[in-house]
């Protein structure tokens, strides 16, 4: 039986899961806001591509090859090492897609809001946060308004100067109020905030109901196939967060 959660469903935060669970997200948010939006602006889909690291090779523990015991002045030949090998991991790179939205006056063609869904790569250290911290700055000190949605419990925040406690957080940063921004902030329990879309003043700016959009994702995706609602989430709930999970089962 599948739980219906009040807002946010923490089982898509699962990295296998999430670069679907991201990619229906941008898709199916451009498809919720273009009809609002059209015939001045449109909702384009956007990506940027970079090199990351897969996976970094941390040895278990450190091993040193045994010193034989010999007496002063006696060599010690070249074939006395470790022959039992360790088994490691070493670093690989993949290349990363991630994909966003921007909203287009048509007339123009200037961008006039990004909307950016963090992954997991832009909430730790490495080439994904670097990328992204450079391209939100960039939107920063233009004249483009951005939405930033982070759906994903793990991970640094993105760089604001009050510390928000928060499960979930969704960043509104307008080009005439800066440097403030709005913020909603949301926790497991709670609904997901709707805002309004930034868009040209004096336009009408549309209300972004961000879980039906989740909903039409869930449903469409039919990611419910691929969810079992029995186990711990990943990355894994308090235990009194999962109990509650397991109190909408039943």
């Amino acid at each position: 039986m599948t739980p219906s959660f009040p807002g946010m469903n923490p089982y898509l935060e699962n990295p296998a899961l999430w670069s679907e669970v991201h990619s229906w997200l941008i898709f199916q948010l451009a498809r919720y806001l273009n009809p609002s939006l059209v015939p001045k602006y449109r909702a384009a889909i956007e990506k940027r591509v970079y090199l990351d690291a897969l996976l970094v090779g941390i040895p278990d523990v450190t091993v040193f090859p045994k010193t034989p015991e010999t007496a002063p002045n006696v060599a010690v030949t070249a074939t006395e090492v470790v022959t039992k090998p360790i088994r490691v991991t070493i670093p690989l790179t993949e290349e990363i897609t991630e994909r966003y939205l921007e909203i287009r006056e048509v007339k123009t063609g200037r961008v006039v809001t990004v909307v950016e869904i963090l992954s997991p790569k832009n909430k730790r250290g490495g080439e994904g946060r670097e990328k992204y911290l450079q391209k939100r700055q960039k939107v920063l000190n233009s004249a483009t308004h951005l939405v930033e949605i982070d759906l994903l419990r793990t991970g640094k925040f993105m760089p604001m100067a009050e510390a928000v406690p928060s499960d979930y957080r969704i960043l509104v940063s307008r080009t005439n109020l800066r440097p403030e921004a709005e913020l909603y902030p949301f926790n497991l329990r709670e609904s997901i905030p709707q805002f309004l879309l930034p868009l040209q003043p004096p336009d009408p700016e549309p209300v972004v109901n961000l879980a039906e959009v989740l909903k039409q994702v869930y449903q469409e995706a039919a990611l419910d196939l691929a969810i079992d609602y029995l186990q711990q989430t990943v990355p894994p709930l308090r235990e009194r967060d999962f109990q509650w999970v397991q109190s909408l089962i039943s």
